[in-house]
């Protein structure tokens, strides 16, 4: 067995230091087959995403990796498809218990490290089970401005002004760190199609309307999901610039 007997159990550490259930999970949240990608504008936050239908008898409107959270914070949540549904449900507990305990809503950062300190804890207990899902949480903060952050299933968090995750993960980090580092301060559009063409370049795909879903925040607005509309406009331009 890979892990000789290590990975039975997720609260022991391997002689190597590993946490074999923890490496399973990360290896379930990809199983999926969805390569995302997170940006930061310099007024904005994005996240773009695929969209696969496993089953030509299932409705297309009923498959989502995008869920509103707050009015204010959008979230992506791609791996199992049942661990994202607890995973969101947790989230807008969260977000809920926060306003109704302190009187605001809750700003995203605080949002990221609760969830991911709940996610930490589920690496701790050998009756839980760590959720097999990547996190993306993007909002346009009044204090820090746009934000970007990414939680995974060991309970880890950083804000970043660009990130990916899924199958293609290294590919689209290695293209954004050279477009973030030509352009640093991207407006709306821009920040947009940055994703949206980090996306196409390491599937190597030319998308449909369809086959993408988009989030975006900016700033002095709330979340929204693009619409299929919003994104085929967004691909033309794109394609009529290339």
């Amino acid at each position: 067995m890979a892990g000789d007997g290590y990975d039975r159990h997720i609260t022991i550490f391997s002689p190597e230091g590993r946490l074999y259930q923890i490496e399973y999970a990360f290896n379930a949240a990809k199983e999926c087959g969805l390569t995302s990608v997170g940006v930061r504008g310099k007024d904005c936050a994005v996240f773009v995403t695929q969209k696969k239908v496993q089953d030509k008898l299932i409705d297309p409107d009923s498959v989502t990796s995008v869920f509103p959270i707050t009015p204010s914070i959008g979230a992506l949540v791609t791996g199992l498809p049942a661990d994202a549904r607890a995973q969101v449900q947790r989230l807008r507990y969260e977000a809920h218990d926060f306003e109704h305990k302190y009187g605001y809503k809750i700003p995203c950062h605080v949002l990221a490290k609760r969830i991911a300190d709940v996610a930490q804890v589920y690496t701790q207990h050998a009756s839980m089970r760590a959720f097999g899902v990547i996190t993306f949480l993007i909002s346009v903060d009044d204090e820090k401005g746009p934000q970007l952050f990414k939680v995974d299933p060991a309970g880890h968090f950083w804000g970043y002004k660009a990130t990916s995750s899924g199958p293609k993960e290294q590919e689209a980090q290695n293209y954004l760190e050279k477009k973030i580092k030509a352009n640093p301060s991207m407006d709306t559009e821009t920040t947009l199609h940055t994703a949206i063409t980090c996306l196409q370049s390491v599937l190597s795909a030319d998308f449909r309307p369809n086959e993408i879903e988009v989030g975006v925040i900016v700033e002095g607005g709330l979340f929204r999901q693009l619409t299929e509309e919003e994104i085929e406009g967004h691909l033309t331009a794109i394609s009529e610039r290339d």
